[in-house]
């Protein structure tokens, strides 16, 4: 099958990668869309050492397994659990200590033809989704995971610093509650498409520092996290969204001084971001700038990794 495949140093385009093995428990899925997020671009730097099909933001259609499941259009949960451990047990799958991960741990990812799966981790797509909306799932379910672990109120004063993809989604999930959503950004073309959302946003360089009672870190940067932490009130709360590859110093005595709640927020529930897809409550489609062929894949890497890109898909 056509793949892309990172070695530890160097994408490469393979026309002849080795299809995915499945078995009992796991599917074949044929790929429509694959997403490139900047997880993927950190993994690109090195980032939890992996080797391997990046990609983990896929919707694509069940072509081998179980008969009731063939022909069906699916995304899937990116963390494969062990299924038997204390962590599995408690519902904590995505925390499993032997888990693998889409493209990121362990496990082959989506910048593929075809995709192996665990049936456990698949979700149907309702018919009338496009592809184009649910590709989006993944990142929307870690947006939305943010409501799960941090109790917000209407009225509460919520600063999204970072206008990427993560950014918007963070805003538009979190602009669901009732709260007072900002979003801080580099890039005027991104924050009209958050403001288009319903959204107030601030462009950097006009940005009058205040307090937030939460503030909500996607910008995959040093700078972002050490803005976001400038900004959080005393008590309040900082939502920690990046994955960065590298060392990073930065002083960690105001969390101290300021009793600042930090969480840490990845991987969210599917069926929340599905049925925020499916009654348009979250605009997505407004994200992607260019869907690439997957022989073009490296240069879509390329275009994806560039300052104020937004959303670029791999079509398999």
């Amino acid at each position: 099958m056509r793949a892309l495949y990172w070695d530890g140093r160097q994408l490469a385009y393979d026309s002849a990668y080795s299809a995915p093995a499945t078995d009992l428990q796991t599917v074949l899925v044929k790929v429509h869309l694959a997403g490139i997020c900047s997880t993927d671009l950190q993994i690109l730097k090195g980032y939890m050492g992996f080797t391997g099909v990046p990609g983990h933001e896929f919707v694509g259609q069940v072509s081998d397994g179980p008969g009731e499941l063939v022909g069906q259009r699916v995304v899937g949960e990116i963390n494969f659990a062990c299924g038997r451990c204390e962590f599995c047990a408690r519902g904590l799958g995505r925390h499993c200590p032997g888990r693998s991960v889409m493209g990121i741990l362990n496990a082959d990812g989506a910048f593929a033809e075809y995709l192996a799966v665990p049936v456990a981790n698949l979700h149907r797509v309702p018919d009338n989704l496009t592809d184009e909306e649910a590709v989006f799932t993944e990142p929307l379910a870690a947006a939305l995971e943010i409501l799960d672990q941090v109790q917000v109120s209407p009225g509460d004063e919520i600063l999204v610093v970072g206008d990427g993809k993560l950014g918007n989604l963070c805003a538009q999930a979190l602009r669901l509650t009732g709260a007072k959503v900002t979003v801080l950004g580099k890039h005027r073309d991104k924050l009209n498409l958050v403001k288009r959302a319903g959204v107030r946003t601030v462009l950097l360089n006009d940005w009058q520092p205040r307090w937030f009672d939460i503030v909500v870190e996607a910008a995959g940067s040093a700078s972002g996290f050490e803005l976001a932490l400038r900004a959080v009130r005393p008590r309040g709360t900082l939502v920690l969204k990046s994955t960065i590859a590298g060392n990073h110093q930065v002083s960690l005595a105001p969390l101290v001084v300021h009793e600042i709640n930090v969480v840490g927020s990845r991987c969210g529930l599917f069926p929340p971001a599905l049925e925020a897809l499916l009654e348009k409550r979250v605009f997505v489609t407004p994200l992607i700038e260019k869907i690439y062929p997957l022989e073009e894949g490296i240069e879509a890497i390329n275009h994806a990794g560039k300052s104020g890109a937004r959303k670029v898909l791999l079509r398999p």
